[in-house]
Parts: structure tokens; C-alpha cells; sequence
């Protein structure tokens, strides 16, 4: 079992009421075990950190990334929190929001065929 630090339960529970249109659609084809009869849940907490969607059947972590992910400062963030959960055994697959929202079948088809 993945260990998190349980202070971050009351935000998680704060960004799942208030998830962007991207992470919403995106949700919509992966919840109730639509891909491959896999369960993802929505903003898990890993350690000290909350990503958007995590399979655990399939080590998988998913994030959708808004335009601070895109910015020197973002992207550092970025790659050290995929470094942990690559410590962890985990795969990160990342997709902007843009992608989601203009490209959902696509955005599918990749983490479908990862599975």
C-alpha cells in the first residue's frame, strides 16, 4: 500500500469537488472501470503529493497539466514529482488540457493501449 500524508485528505476531497473541464472529461471515460475493467480514482494522494487520476492494477499515474506545468518553474515540479513516483514504481502519463479537450479519444486511445 502506498503511503500519503494524511494531511492532504481535506484538500483532495476540496480538489475533487472542483476539478477542471479537462480532468471532468477525462473522468468520464476512465471512472467505473470503462478501460479494460481497471478502477482509477481521482485526485489520490501519493506521499506528499495529490494526482489527478491513479490506477493501482496498473502502477499508473495520470496528470492533466494547465499552463503552469509549462513554465521552467513548472516543469522542475513536475520532474521531480515524477522521479518520486518513478521511485515508487510508478508510470506517469501526462497530457495537457488542451489535449483532453480537443483530442479526448486520442487522449484515450494512448493510456487504453498503455494499459
Amino acid at each position: 500500500m502506498l503511503q500519503y500524508n494524511k494531511s492532504l485528505k481535506p484538500f483532495s476531497q476540496k480538489l475533487r469537488a472542483s476539478m477542471t473541464d479537462a480532468e471532468i472529461l477525462l473522468w468520464s471515460k476512465i471512472k467505473g472501470k470503462q478501460l479494460k475493467g481497471v478502477q482509477f480514482y481521482r485526485q489520490k494522494i501519493i506521499g506528499r503529493y495529490i494526482v489527478d487520476f491513479y490506477c493501482a492494477t496498473a502502477k499508473l499515474v495520470i496528470e492533466v497539466d494547465g499552463g503552469q506545468h509549462y513554465t521552467d518553474d513548472g516543469r522542475t515540479r513536475d520532474a521531480i514529482r515524477d522521479a518520486y513516483m518513478k521511485c515508487l514504481g510508478l508510470k506517469v502519463l501526462r497530457f495537457s488540457d488542451i489535449d483532453v479537450l480537443t483530442n479526448i479519444e486520442g487522449v484515450v486511445e494512448h493510456i487504453f493501449l498503455f494499459l
